[in-house]
């Protein structure tokens, strides 16, 4: 079995992709990526995700310059997720936020916790 069988895509042919940073262990952000851009991911070193939204390949940081490079990968015990912990480059956040996690719960409501880093 290649390292490519053992991923378990879902129906859409799809699988999660974790982008956690390699030092700090802060997840920065969670996208998907489709058999072709995980290959791509793979060969290159450079992330390259699916975005279901514009149903095409994504290279993070083709357009903002934000790119992450890939130190190592995981997969889960399912073989449904992909774990990338990377090296970023600027904001992994569309919003400028290091992570998109920048928000968190207090009481009934979300409060940015994470100041922009671009």
């Amino acid at each position: 079995m290649t390292l490519l069988d053992s991923v378990r895509f879902d129906d859409r042919g799809l699988v999660a992709a974790i982008a956690q940073d390699a030092d700090t262990h802060q997840v920065l952000m969670v996208a998907y990526m489709n058999r072709e851009t995980l290959e791509e991911t793979l060969s290159t070193g450079t992330m390259v995700y699916y975005s279901r939204s514009r149903k095409k390949r994504w290279l993070k940081g083709e357009t903002s310059g934000h790119f992450q490079a890939v130190r190592e990968v995981r997969i889960d015990c399912d073989g449904d997720a992909v774990l990338f912990l990377i090296d970023q480059t600027g904001a992994a956040c569309h919003e400028g936020y290091k992570s998109c996690f920048f928000r968190k719960r207090n009481a009934d409501k979300w409060a940015i916790v994470e100041t922009k880093v671009s």
